[in-house]
């Protein structure tokens, strides 16, 4: 194994571990809104509305997948369906007020835990930690 081979194994375990943690702290922030639904709400609200299809596409994910996650989210009262006004065949969702009041209390919440995880890197390994996020999250987008 090379060296290179070891970096990548690391990177890939620390990722598993970071999207592990993510989800456990979604549910520790709002129990009912998993780590999926969080970022399809935040999805909804960012885009100010959209289809279920296009959800789906946007993260590659099932059609059925969306549709389980909206569903608890309407539940929940924190999505609901709009007719298009460009075409009163098609209903696009759209985040409920309280549904962007828990968005923006998660997201505050989020934030002030990564200030926190951060507190004590100096400003240019942020900078660097954060374009290289940024480049790995593009690769990603460019190889599908």
């Amino acid at each position: 194994m090379t060296h290179r081979d070891d970096s990548v194994e690391t990177i890939q375990q620390e990722m598993t571990a970071f999207a592990r943690r993510a989800r456990a702290t979604a549910a520790r922030m709002h129990p009912e809104l998993s780590l999926v639904s969080y970022t399809l709400l935040a999805h909804l609200d960012d885009q100010q509305g959209c289809r279920a299809t296009d959800l789906a596409a946007h993260y590659y994910l099932d059609k059925s997948t969306v549709s389980r996650q909206i569903a608890a989210l309407e539940k929940l009262g924190f999505v609901e369906r709009r007719i298009d006004p460009d075409d009163h065949r098609v209903q696009v969702l759209h985040p409920t007020t309280e549904g962007a009041q828990v968005l923006a209390n998660v997201t505050a919440s989020r934030r002030k835990a990564f200030h926190e995880r951060l507190a004590d890197w100096r400003e240019e390994d942020l900078d660097r930690f954060a374009s290289y996020l940024v480049r790995y999250n593009a690769a990603q987008e460019r190889l599908g």
